[in-house]
């Protein structure tokens, strides 16, 4: 039996065999059976089984390609597509506020909609109040707020921004060692025609590609696939721009096993030999050696809201704190933001973003982007090989570095220890009013001499009164309710003053309103009566400190006036003249002005009028200038002296009022406000430019006053009084001026130098 089967067989195919059966089936193909139950019964067993319809493997080649499509039509090979649904709007904790305007919005458009009705004023006003808010909120972000930023689900990818920039992009896959790692991705690419080589960290557009994209995680396969490529493009010499957005290298156990940490030292190793110009750009957050594993590069640009840090503001918190609650304080102080890390030299530039993030506008940023490229590539392309190997090398050479005997910035110093920093101990109010006491006892036994009062003292109380009063002043904006809004609109008044930024008209009319809701509600503030007696304290002293410095100003200008008085009357000539005429008044013998005769007496006054030009002159070379009147005359006027005086001291005071109320003006007060910043801002030692914008306002501030003062009437009473004097001089008989009755000059001299002093 068994022989007689085995005879069957022999020489039977085997397709044969599969198309015979003990059934009685044969020539039927499985295939034609689709998911019909096939059923081949024996005597002995059956068998039986149900073919599964297997799905089609879709390619990413479509079967129709369009040659014309952007990126040329390789792009057609890349996985990566448009996604087919709008990601879902994510708001941050920190924009909720900026909902309601939204839902306002959306509200009135709804009902404009339904009910036909015009709201279009409505709406602009609700939308730029949006605007508004949205922009107060983005100047002023703090450091985790900017990480949340960074961390966006809907931020663009390093593929999305690849698409965006390049004309051109093929990418390449491998490391050569059997595995392509998804998280880095590479490729060559063209901008304006330029070719580069791109490498970067890929995240994931949502829940799905995350998982596949391993949460833009690299293992050690990625840096190996980056590391080929940077070493193909050094090869070929193509520049090399990196992509950097990871929370960090993939630290699983398989990973470790391969190298991770191998694989990222050599990376670090290779990229400071490569021979083309690196640049590397921050799109999101650069956590650690993951990031910096491509990030070696002669410029690392960063973007408004990208981080980049050696620890997650998360990790360093339960490092530091044992929470992850005080994530925003670590984030604070570990300065991984993209301005902090640019005045740490750190990062080379800043890339703008738009208002609500890259996700807000992602082709606008990508432009921003491109355009940091071609900068950073324009600078770069003009080194030779050896001046780029230095330059990578001296980047990174100088990161916390110091050179012995110079002394360190102390905005950069710092130390792991704390420092005992002597905190100014709060003085009572019993303390101020017994100092005050105790200095005007001294200023009473002083008996009008204020050169005699000690200068340090006064000084010091000032200086104390002014902290107290800044102190009773942030406790009065504390209890109204405004200490926020002028902690912010201090740092915008900062920031335009970094910028070197004129002040904006909108931040201009910010300040006054907020000064006039301080002043309206400062009355009301419980501290009030304490503030305002120690601002009446601090007046008190300062009269006192002004009237000793004039004092002490006066008595050093007599010395010096003195000093050069000595030295006209010791002048050779003068003293030959003085001495001949003394002896020749000694030897008539005569005791009155009567005794002398004509020629002496003409003699005497050439010699007064000499030694009054000498000491004249001598006062104007040493800048100082002195009021000489003689005495008057018996027979003199003393009305009309009188009534010149009078006129004078009048015209000066409608002179002060003019000018009181032209720097209330609009024009000249705004002025005033912006040299004030400018002293503020120039600090002790401004600089040439700063100088020049000061001397600039200065002298726009003296011409607007002149053009004031000669546009009033007061041009006309100063016409009139000279008038006045010129008649009743001209009137006078010609003889030597008595000093009671001033000249034109004098006239005009006198009233200037009084407008001068206002």
């Amino acid at each position: 039996m068994a022989a007689s089967a085995a005879a069957s067989l022999t020489g039977a195919s085997a397709s044969d065999l599969l198309r015979s059966s003990t059934t009685g089936f044969s020539g039927v193909p499985l295939r034609t059976l689709g998911r019909a139950r096939l059923a081949l019964k024996t005597r002995d067993f059956a068998v039986s089984c149900k073919l599964r319809k297997v799905k089609k493997h879709e390619y990413p080649w479509p079967d129709n390609p369009d040659p014309n499509v952007k990126g040329g039509v390789l792009s057609h090979l890349s996985p990566f597509k448009p996604l087919r649904e709008k990601p879902k709007p994510v708001t941050l904790e920190f924009e909720k506020p900026l909902l309601d305007l939204q839902k306002k919005i959306i509200d009135v458009r709804k009902m404009a909609n339904e009910t036909g009705l015009d709201f279009s004023d409505q709406i602009l006003l609700l939308e730029s109040k949006y605007q508004q808010a949205l922009k107060d909120l983005y100047t002023h972000l703090t450091p985790i707020q900017r990480v949340n930023i960074a961390r966006h689900p809907n931020r663009p990818t390093f593929l999305d921004h690849i698409f965006n920039i390049t004309e051109k992009f093929m990418e390449l896959h491998g490391d050569r060692e059997g595995y392509d790692d998804p998280a880095i991705v590479a490729g060559i690419g063209t901008i304006d025609g330029r070719r580069y080589m791109f490498i970067g960290h890929q995240k994931g557009r949502n829940t799905k590609e995350n998982i596949q994209r391993n949460f833009g995680m690299p293992t050690p396969h990625g840096y190996r696939k980056a590391l080929r490529l940077m070493e193909y493009a050094d090869h070929h010499g193509f520049p090399i721009v990196t992509f950097i957005d990871t929370p960090g290298a993939y630290a699983d156990l398989k990973s470790e096993e391969l190298g991770q940490g191998e694989a990222i030292a050599h990376n670090l190793r290779s990229m400071f030999g490569l021979k083309v110009p690196v640049v590397s750009i921050v799109i999101g957050e650069g956590g650690s050696g993951g990031a910096l594993a491509i990030g070696c590069a002669n410029k690392l640009l960063m973007l408004e809201n990208a981080v980049f840090y050696v620890a997650s503001p998360e990790a360093c918190a339960a490092i530091l704190w044992k929470s992850a609650k005080a994530a925003p304080k670590a984030a604070e102080k570990l300065k991984i933001t993209a301005t902090e890390l640019c005045k740490l030299e750190i990062a080379d530039g800043v890339i703008p973003e738009p208002l609500g993030g890259a996700h807000a506008d992602s082709a606008w940023t990508s432009q921003q982007i491109k355009n940091a490229i071609n900068e950073s590539m324009d600078e770069l392309s003009k080194l030779s090989i050896e001046e780029l190997l230095k330059h990578r090398h001296d980047k990174f050479r100088k990161i916390g570095g110091f050179q012995e005997g110079i002394p360190i910035d102390p905005k950069r110093k710092f130390s792991m220890k704390k420092k005992d920093i002597p905190i100014p101990k709060k003085i009572s109010d019993a303390e101020i009013e017994a100092e005050i006491q105790n200095l005007k006892q001294q200023i009473s036994e002083a008996k009008g001499s204020y050169a005699e009062l000690p200068k340090l003292d006064l000084g010091d109380m000032i200086k104390k009164l002014n902290r107290e009063i800044d102190h009773e002043y942030f406790e009065a904006a504390k209890a109204i309710g405004l200490a926020d809004r002028f902690s912010k609109l201090r740092e915008e008044v900062t920031k335009a003053n970094s910028q070197n930024q004129s002040i904006d008209p909108l931040l201009k009319d910010k300040i006054e309103k907020l000064e006039a809701e301080f002043d309206q509600g400062l009355p009301g503030a419980p501290n009030y009566g304490k503030l305002q007696k120690k601002l009446d304290m601090l007046k008190e002293l300062s009269k006192v400190k002004h009237l000793i410095e004039t004092n002490r100003e006066a008595v050093k200008l007599k010395q010096e006036a003195m000093t050069i008085f000595d030295d006209v009357l010791n002048n050779p000539r003068i003293k030959e003249n003085y001495e001949t005429l003394k002896g020749e008044i000694e030897s008539i013998g005569a005791s009155s002005p009567s005794d002398l005769d004509d020629e002496l007496k003409k003699r005497i006054v050439e010699f007064r009028k000499e030694v009054g030009l000498q000491l004249a002159n001598a006062l104007k070379s040493a800048g100082l200038v002195i009021s000489v009147r003689e005495k008057p005359r018996e027979n003199s006027d003393e009305s009309s002296s009188s009534e010149y005086e009078s006129k004078i001291e009048e015209l000066n005071k409608d002179i002060e009022k003019e000018i009181e109320s032209s720097v209330n003006s609009s024009d000249i007060k705004s002025k005033i406000e912006a040299l004030n910043l400018e002293i503020a801002k120039a600090g002790d030692t401004p600089d040439a430019d700063s100088k020049n914008r000061i001397a600039a306002l200065v002298q726009q501030i003296k011409q607007s006053l002149v053009e004031t003062v000669d546009s009033s009437s007061l041009k006309d009473k100063y016409e009139n009084l000279v008038s006045k004097v010129s008649t009743e001089n001209g009137s006078l008989k010609k003889a030597e001026p008595t000093g009671d009755n001033p000249t034109n000059d004098e006239l005009k001299v006198e009233v200037s130098t009084n407008n001068s002093l206002s």
